[in-house]
């Protein structure tokens, strides 16, 4: 069975902490244990992703979105979306000028990730983590 949930949050350096108990929240209703290393990884995941947003996301900005979606095979995809322009530096996966740990932390612990565009609508940053097998 596949879940999926997402939620909006203020885009506040209290929402990174915020997004990843609420992550966790949900996997863990979802029948994923505090000891699954995938929930571990969502929740490191997802404080990257969401502290991008808050750090470097447009200034008029005053939401962003997180989605979390546990897949049938245990894997767990991690989303956060906000209304920023995909830059150039984003567009390959692995190919940005170096502004912190915090993408480089997503490529070595995601399987794979990478960012959607969402037209005018800004962008999507996600990042899968693996079923441990």
């Amino acid at each position: 069975m596949v879940r999926r949930n997402s939620f909006r949050l203020p885009r506040h350096p209290a929402s990174v902490g915020l997004a990843r108990h609420r992550v966790r929240d949900h996997l863990a209703d979802w029948g994923h244990g505090p000891d699954d290393p995938a929930v571990t990884d969502a929740m490191l995941l997802v404080s990257e992703l969401a502290t991008n947003v808050v750090r470097h996301g447009p200034l008029l900005e005053r939401e962003f979105e997180v989605a979390v979606t546990a897949l049938a095979d245990g894997s767990c995809l991690i989303e956060v979306s906000d209304e920023g322009r995909l830059e150039p530096r984003l567009r390959v996966v692995g190919e940005w000028e170096e502004r912190g740990r915090g993408l480089h932390i997503v490529e070595n612990i995601a399987a794979a990730w990478g960012v959607w565009s969402r037209g005018g609508h800004g962008k999507t940053v996600w990042a899968l983590i693996l079923a441990d097998t």
